[in-house]
């Protein structure tokens, strides 16, 4: 009989334990077989650097890797010594891989959680609650939806037909089969799958999930009674982000820091050479600045990651519906678009990104749609803070940019930058019903349709943005 394929130990989350000298990060590991157990990563001193790097390693495992997570964390293990930098590289590696490696000696069990000593029988003398056709408003409590994804590469068919086999499976009839599939090795494999994380004769390519609660106030129905297809999102792959996302070609000059390549802003953005503050002067015009243009830069980077971690963690849920919390972006839109689903949001986090490859260009950020406007006034709103940060660089890069008199002119960007600020009246309860463009004040301003499925529609005076461009996530 062929050997029976071994699940992997893989990792599910990250801890921090303090004391009152140092810092140990562990990661709780789940183990074929066996009780979750805690693993040490690594030690510090520093218990903001420990909890930085536990957050961290959560979201690598929560959304898999990405360029921006991957600065940040060069960004911590530049600050710890040379061992746990090591330790916190190889964890996120093994986090990448979504496995991790047994221990050479005796991991830390985690503690059981307590049960009364008749919980087992309790739960076995409660009959079965929940009928087969209920629809999700006849079900109290929680539904949850799982919708995996996994992909097998099959380099050896006859030992996942043999293993299969052995194990109580029989092909399909022979009537019900495809030609390029006679042996039914697709059943083969579905039926591997559903007891092994690993099969034997293939390799495993991918192996994720996403997962929401239903909610019948949403509109939400289990899949027996849906009236729309159950489609599950995974996004683009990680490995073709990390292929696609190359500032050096698609980008201008870049140069290297600590946390990888930047735009090169003093190359892009260079102070204009005459000073003689003729008014007819072009070259006295107002610049957008190097040192402005960085911050711009940063602060529209860091708006989109913020945009792609709401959709990670609140997905289509609407912004402070039951009073919820846990918004660090969504929330500062205006109350209309409150209700829109992830793929609408996931258009605005590239709108972002859009911006900010304006100015990795060379190029003034000048928005396209709706959306590109209203994440450039939070970008703008934002800038400022970054200045302390930035001047505070490892390799003091931001402040060794060149000074200009209209550095930091936030007020000069939002009156240039800009066709009209219109879209700011979404957030003033004077205006009402100002987004529809049959309302009688918006024709009368001549706005526009502003309502939130028009946001990402180009402006008619404008060149569209490609439609083959890429993303960071």
């Amino acid at each position: 009989m062929p050997a029976q394929p071994q699940p992997h130990a893989v990792p599910r989350d990250f801890y921090c334990e303090h004391t009152e000298s140092k810092t140990r990060l562990l990661a709780l590991v789940d183990h074929p077989g066996q009780p979750a157990m805690l693993h040490a990563v690594m030690t510090c001193r520093q218990a903001e650097l420990g909890e930085s790097a536990a957050g961290l390693l959560r979201r690598m495992l929560h959304t898999g890797p990405s360029p921006a997570l991957h600065r940040q964390l060069e960004r911590i293990a530049a600050s710890l010594p040379d061992a746990p930098a090591a330790s916190l590289r190889q964890a996120a590696a093994h986090v990448a891989q979504h496995r991790w490696p047994s221990p050479h000696r005796s991991p830390i069990p985690a503690r059981p959680i307590e049960r009364p000593e008749d919980t087992d029988t309790a739960l076995a003398e409660v009959p079965p609650s929940t009928p087969h056709d209920a629809k999700l408003t006849d079900l109290p409590g929680q539904v949850i939806r799982t919708i995996w994804l996994r992909e097998f590469h099959i380099h050896t068919p006859e030992r996942i037909l043999g293993a299969a086999r052995a194990r109580g499976w029989e092909p399909g009839p022979d009537e019900l089969l495809d030609e390029d599939d006679p042996q039914d090795l697709l059943g083969a494999v579905i039926f591997l799958a559903e007891d092994s994380a690993d099969i034997l004769g293939a390799h495993t390519l991918t192996d994720s999930s996403i997962s929401e609660h239903l909610r019948a106030s949403q509109g939400d129905e289990v899949a027996d009674w849906s009236t729309e297809p159950v489609i599950g999102d995974f996004g683009r792959g990680w490995r073709l982000n990390q292929a696609v996302y190359t500032p050096l070609p698609k980008h201008g000059p870049t140069v290297k820091t600590p946390f990888g390549h930047v735009p090169d802003f003093a190359v892009l953005f260079p102070p204009k050479p005459c000073g003689c503050d003729d008014e007819e002067c072009d070259d006295c015009a107002w610049q957008l600045t190097a040192r402005t243009a960085d911050l711009l830069h940063g602060a529209l980077e860091v708006l989109s990651d913020n945009a792609h971690d709401d959709i990670e963690n609140m997905g289509d849920t609407p912004v402070n519906s039951n009073g919820s919390s846990g918004w660090i972006f969504f929330d500062r839109l205006p109350h209309l678009t409150f209700r829109q689903d992830r793929h609408w949001r996931r258009q605005v986090a590239h709108a972002c990104e859009d911006l900010a490859a304006d100015l990795a260009r060379g190029q003034w950020p000048e928005p396209t749609c709706t959306a590109e406007e209203l994440v450039l006034h939070l970008a703008i709103e934002d800038a400022p803070s970054y200045l302390d940060l930035g001047d505070e660089d490892p390799d003091a890069r931001h402040a060794s940019l060149p000074k200009h008199r209209d550095d930091y002119d936030w007020d000069g960007c939002s009156d240039l930058l800009f066709q009209d600020h219109d879209v700011l009246m979404l957030y003033s309860n004077r205006f009402d019903g100002i987004e529809h463009p049959e309302g009688e004040t918006n024709q009368h301003l001549g706005i526009g349709d502003l309502r939130a499925p028009a946001w990402f529609e180009p402006f008619g005076n404008v060149t569209p943005r490609s439609p083959e461009r890429t993303f960071r996530r």
